[in-house]
């Protein structure tokens, strides 16, 4: 099959093309920052003639929507950039997979939740996003579903990597500054390593598991706080740094985030038989390739 993973220089991008080196499917990864990379495919996912010239030149079978406007902050100030990426997009994206019988599966969020329930979200909760960045994402969700297209959406939270920017990497760099670290505590989630969604993303592309469409919540297994996988990274990489929790509303921060955003993924365990690894187990083996990374950098 031939797949098209837009956002290919992105965290989760960048992730499928490392597990799927060997795989028996044909890859063309995409991206729309101006830097030029090495073996993909500019592509504007917001132009409806690049997107149907992209699907055509290469017979795409299946679109992996790995693109997006994820900056939670500044979407805030830019909600037209936010829509246009996460909403108008996404439903072009759609329209082309409908129009050629291709599967879209497509990367929504928690952040399309307000965080006022107790118990994990299942994929038929009620969304109520708090956010610009929220309410984008859950217009995405909605042209996908109205597209007619053959999707699986996948709802995921907290993703990080060795790749690009993200709240490990953040917290190692400021962990080996600085002796002290305020860290929020009162939002609770699920850390999401980039490495397993993508392993699972490449199980979805199996003949028998694209027919099984529809929504599903993708996180690691567990649940904590910023302020507890913070202290996780200073721990792991042994920077003697001091982390001190604090609540929410001592940051001024102009998007609204839910104090508890953990998915339930009974569906995805149950439809496709898998096992999720633990956050910390994940945590650990990314920071791994850090080190590594780092020292092969030097």
């Amino acid at each position: 099959m031939n797949i098209l993973v837009t956002g290919g220089s992105g965290q989760l991008g960048r992730a499928i093309k490392d597990v799927a080196e060997n795989s028996e499917h044909r890859f063309i990864y995409t991206y729309m920052s101006s830097q030029n990379h090495d073996g993909m495919v500019h592509l504007d996912i917001s132009g409806p003639e690049e997107v149907n010239k992209v699907m055509d030149d290469h017979n795409i079978d299946v679109i992996v929507n790995c693109a997006g406007y994820t900056d939670v902050e500044r979407a805030e100030s830019e909600e037209d950039k936010a829509f246009k990426a996460n909403a108008e997009a996404v439903e072009i994206l759609a329209g082309a997979a409908k129009a050629r019988g291709a599967v879209l599966i497509h990367i929504s969020t928690d952040y399309i939740f307000d965080g006022s329930s107790s118990r994990p979200y299942r994929e038929d909760a009620e969304a109520s996003p708090l956010s610009v960045y929220g309410r984008s994402k859950l217009a995405g969700e909605l042209a996908v579903r109205a597209s007619g297209a053959r999707y699986m959406i996948i709802r995921t939270s907290w993703l990080y990597s060795r790749y690009g920017k993200n709240f490990v990497k953040t917290i190692l760099k400021k962990s080996e500054e600085q002796p002290l670290l305020k860290v929020v505590s009162d939002q609770v989630g699920t850390p999401t390593y980039a490495g397993d969604l993508a392993e699972f993303i490449l199980t979805l592309l199996e003949p028998e598991n694209l027919e099984k469409t529809g929504t599903y919540n993708y996180t690691d297994e567990g649940v904590c706080s910023w302020y507890d996988l913070a202290c996780e990274v200073c721990d792991m990489s042994g920077n003697l740094c001091e982390v001190v929790p604090c609540e929410t509303g001592e940051y001024p921060v102009k998007a609204a985030r839910p104090h508890y955003s953990v998915l339930n993924k009974s569906k995805v365990k149950k439809t496709f038989g898998i096992e999720i690894p633990y956050w910390k187990d994940s945590l650990r083996h990314c920071m791994s390739e850090i080190a590594t990374s780092l020292r092969s950098s030097q």
